[in-house]
């Protein structure tokens, strides 16, 4: 080894110890973490219209990105329907976000599992980029005031969605 390459060593690790107490590779500098403000956004409805996140404010908000190839995705979609079905009238409110897929598949989907809930369309996963969603499903939980509360990478049963927003619906 070069003697000039045994002097770079110390400093090159020195400056990744740096980097790593700074937080700069476990955020990765994108994305939305607990504790942010949800970042607002419009994206298209099944039926061709647009819904965005702000239109919500003042409930609680389960926003959950996924993608009907998804296995997790797909045996996680019943308890987000029962858990809506049974929550929305305290004022529970489930936003599915599909994942760059063609319309008509996500439609199959949403009949397949009888989703009554919205879903949105992120055909250029803009959204989930901005949101740094880098796995599905993703889950973030917003409260009434608009601050994600919590983040789930990896899917959820009935009994963990209640827990994540048994004390935001009170």
């Amino acid at each position: 080894m070069k003697r000039s390459s045994r002097r770079l060593w110390p400093a090159l690790l020195a400056l990744a110890a740096l980097l790593l107490l700074s937080g700069c590779f476990s955020r990765g500098g994108v994305g939305t973490q607990k504790g942010d403000v949800a970042p607002d956004f419009s994206l298209s409805t099944l039926d061709g219209g647009a819904q965005n996140l702000r239109d919500f404010r003042g409930h609680v908000v389960v926003l959950n990105f996924w993608a009907s190839w998804c296995s997790p995705c797909r045996a996680e979609a019943p308890d987000m329907q029962v858990t809506y079905s049974e929550l929305r009238d305290e004022g529970l409110v489930v936003l599915g976000v599909n994942q760059g897929e063609p319309r008509e598949r996500v439609q199959d989907f949403v009949q397949e599992f009888g989703l009554t809930f919205p879903v949105l369309l992120d055909e250029g996963q803009a959204v989930a980029r901005k949101y740094g969603v880098r796995a599905f499903p993703t889950t973030f939980v917003i409260d009434a005031q608009g601050v994600i509360r919590e983040v789930v990478v990896g899917p959820l049963t009935r009994t963990a969605i209640y827990r994540q927003v048994e004390g935001l619906l009170e």
